[in-house]
């Protein structure tokens, strides 16, 4: 809001105005007011939450002081989302289309994930929301992000194309030659695309259309869009829960999206901006620099929130934050056309889920088999594993940022390793 009360203060002529129209100013009073709000904000939440007895309800894990954790407040995503959509909302141009994605994935995770908790800790109910509804919620944002991203006008890449390979309607709209992506025989066009990005290859684009090349072309735009769209659901579900079952230790989850945010921030800096996208060979994404605000933001949110989340935490966020950050990163990533690196860049996600779809099915194949299920690791997820193994809790949440930070330095490493 404030962008557009400064340009025009800016066109008055009031000195210092125009300092708003820099990305670089507004996601540094992006970060700082983000952090301002979580920690000023915080303590007020977590004492309105202990006042209103809402406390974690500890199940016997067998873990070392695992009742320590009984009666810390729960629900505090409430801090990472208000100080995430606050700042948002001050520094970014609300007229952006992916700027508007993301409040929207920030607030309708948010509530399907304040939704369980609240049935978890004011109903007395320790299963909370029903899997199923959690998967449809999910589902329903996925189908609008992937339909949004598809359809919408606003959402376009600017690309090298072969001027021969262009059709006579094309050529008629050639934008200027001059620009940087121009070179003999080529032009940069503006234009519909459902390329993305694939990790480590020389020529790294691929497009969704390829999967349904079998169809003719007259007929294979539907087809097209369906595909897309399970693969943005898809994403957006499988990181969701990833980040959501994360969220065991003090810090973990937090201190995780906030390395993958920085990392995201970066790349989401590098396809919005023309000479950098491309002396790297990647795809300009015009609109996109809105999203450094977003992610800047949500730095300082999730920075902010681990003051109170680390060791000994005072809160956790429970699934009002770890569903939204889970969720947050999917379309993110999706947006920037980064999405197939979410394995590399979420490898902790990944693992975590993975070590839980590993544990169950092994359990139940040697339950059948042998009458009694066997397990692959201690405890699942991944985490409780190395609990079981004698591993502080501080040491584990450590080891598994310094692992989150390798794969964030890999993922931006990619943009050059082909």
């Amino acid at each position: 809001m404030l962008v557009y009360l400064f340009k025009y203060l800016d066109t008055l002529d009031i000195p210092g105005a125009g300092v708003f129209q820099f990305i670089s100013f507004r996601a540094a009073m992006a970060i700082i007011t983000s952090l301002i709000i979580s920690l000023l904000i915080g303590k007020k939440i977590i004492l309105f939450l202990q006042k209103k007895q809402v406390g974690e309800v500890v199940r016997n894990l067998g873990l070392e002081g695992q009742y320590q954790k009984k009666g810390t407040p729960s629900m505090g995503g409430i801090i990472i989302l208000s100080s995430i959509i606050i700042p948002t909302l001050l520094f970014a141009k609300l007229n952006n289309i992916y700027v508007i994605l993301m409040l929207l994935t920030t607030v309708w995770l948010g509530l399907i994930g304040f939704l369980d908790d609240y049935i978890k800790i004011f109903r007395k109910n320790k299963e909370g929301l029903a899997g199923r509804f959690k998967i449809i919620g999910q589902i329903g944002l996925g189908l609008i992000v992937g339909l949004t991203l598809f359809f919408s006008d606003d959402v376009i890449i600017t690309e090298k194309v072969s001027i021969a390979d262009l059709s006579s309607r094309e050529k008629m709209e050639l934008l200027d030659p001059s620009v940087p992506f121009a070179s003999k025989g080529e032009i940069a066009m503006e234009r519909k695309s459902t390329k993305t990005t694939i990790p480590f290859v020389k020529n790294n684009e691929f497009d969704y259309s390829r999967l349904v090349s079998f169809i003719d072309e007259d007929h294979r735009q539907p087809f097209t869009w369906l595909v897309f769209v399970i693969i943005v659901i898809f994403i957006v579900t499988a990181v969701s829960n990833g980040a959501n079952l994360t969220d065991g230790l003090d810090g973990l989850a937090t201190g995780t999206s906030a390395i993958i945010g920085s990392a995201l921030g970066i790349l989401a800096y590098l396809s919005s901006n023309v000479i950098y996208a491309n002396y790297l060979k990647i795809m300009y994404i015009p609109g996109s620099q809105e999203l450094v605000i977003f992610a800047s933001a949500f730095i300082g949110a999730t920075i902010g929130f681990l003051w109170y989340n680390s060791y000994p935490a005072q809160v956790f966020m429970g699934d009002t934050g770890s569903l939204a950050l889970g969720g947050i990163i999917a379309v993110f990533a999706i947006i920037i056309r980064k999405e197939l690196l979410i394995p590399i860049l979420c490898g902790i996600f990944l693992v975590e889920a993975l070590s839980v779809m590993i544990q169950v099915t092994w359990f139940k194949r040697t339950k059948r088999k042998y009458g009694e299920g066997r397990r692959v690791f201690l405890m699942a997820p991944l985490h409780h594993h190395y609990q079981k193994k004698g591993y502080p809790e501080p040491k584990i949440v450590t080891r598994f940022w310094i692992v989150a930070i390798i794969l964030a330095v890999i993922s931006i490493v990619t943009l050059k390793i082909r």
